[in-house]
C-alpha cells in the first residue's frame, strides 16, 4: 500500500500586502520513484495552482529547484520522497530575496558576487577569433573543469553560517569561482591582485570553516580543499605584505 505523505510548505507572497507568512499542509499519495519535483508539480496541478516554486531542467543541472528540505538545503529534483519520513517540511532558501513561497532570486546574488570576484579571464592578450586555442595540460584542464561544475543553486550559501549572519560575505560559490581562475594559466592576475579581491573578512578570511557548504553541495564539489587552498595562499600573501612594511 502506498504511503500517504504530508507536505508542510511555506507560503508567502511578498508582492501581496495582505499575504502573511505561514505553513500550509498537503496530503499526497506516494508513487514509485517520486521526487519532490514530481510531488510539488502534482500538488500545484491537483490541489493548489497558486503554489510557487522554480524548476527548469529536472536533471540537477540548472539548480533552480533548490530549497530547504526538512532543514537541509537540497535540490527537489534529486530528492526522492522514499528517503524521508511521512512528513516533509519545505521552506525557501535563506539569504536570497524571496520571490514567493519556495521561489527565491538567486540570480541577482550570484551576479553581484561574480562582479566582486571579477569572474572573467584577465589578460592583455588581444583576442583573435581565428587563432588556435591555447594549449593546456590535461591535469590543469581537469582542475579548471572540476571547479567550473557549480550550477549556482545556492545550497552552499544557504547552509553557510557566515552568509546567514552577514550579507556582505562572498560565500563558497563566489570563492570557488575565483579559485577557478587562480588555477587557470590564462588568467594573468598576481597573488596580490587576488588578495585585494578576497583577502578580507568579506572573502576567504570570513569563512568559519564549518564546511556545511560541501556537505550540501549537490555536485559534490571539493569546496573544503578549495577554501583551504585559498586561505593558505592568501595567508602567505598577507604575511609577505607584513614583512615588506
Amino acid at each position: 500500500m502506498a504511503r500517504q505523505l504530508k507536505f508542510n510548505i511555506f507560503r508567502f507572497n511578498p508582492q501581496n500586502p495582505e499575504s502573511i507568512p505561514h505553513m500550509e499542509s498537503y496530503i499526497l499519495e506516494e508513487t514509485d520513484s517520486m521526487t519532490l519535483f514530481i510531488a510539488l508539480n502534482r500538488i500545484r496541478e491537483e490541489q493548489d495552482g497558486s503554489l510557487q516554486f522554480d524548476f527548469c531542467c529536472r536533471a540537477g543541472i540548472c539548480g533552480s529547484c533548490a530549497m530547504v528540505i526538512n532543514g537541509r538545503p537540497g535540490l527537489a529534483c534529486h530528492t526522492k520522497t522514499k528517503d524521508f519520513p511521512l512528513e516533509i517540511t519545505l521552506t525557501p532558501l535563506p539569504v536570497f530575496k524571496l520571490v514567493g513561497d519556495l521561489s527565491v532570486d538567486t540570480g541577482t546574488w550570484f551576479r553581484s558576487m561574480y562582479n566582486k570576484v571579477e569572474s572573467w579571464i584577465h589578460t592583455d592578450k588581444v583576442f583573435d577569433a581565428n587563432a588556435i586555442e591555447d594549449p593546456m595540460e590535461n591535469d590543469v584542464a581537469e582542475d579548471v573543469y572540476e571547479l567550473d561544475r557549480c550550477i549556482e543553486c545556492g545550497c552552499c550559501v544557504a547552509a553557510c553560517g557566515t552568509a546567514r549572519l552577514r550579507d556582505d560575505f562572498m560565500g563558497a560559490a563566489a570563492l570557488n569561482r575565483l579559485g577557478r581562475f587562480v588555477v587557470d594559466p590564462r588568467d594573468k592576475r598576481t597573488d596580490k591582485q587576488y588578495f585585494d579581491v578576497i583577502g578580507s573578512d568579506e572573502g576567504i578570511f570570513g569563512c568559519m570553516g564549518l564546511l556545511a557548504c560541501e556537505d550540501v553541495c549537490p555536485k559534490n564539489l571539493p569546496l573544503m580543499n578549495q577554501l583551504s587552498y585559498l586561505r593558505r595562499k592568501m595567508g602567505i600573501v598577507a604575511i609577505k605584505q607584513m614583512f615588506k612594511k
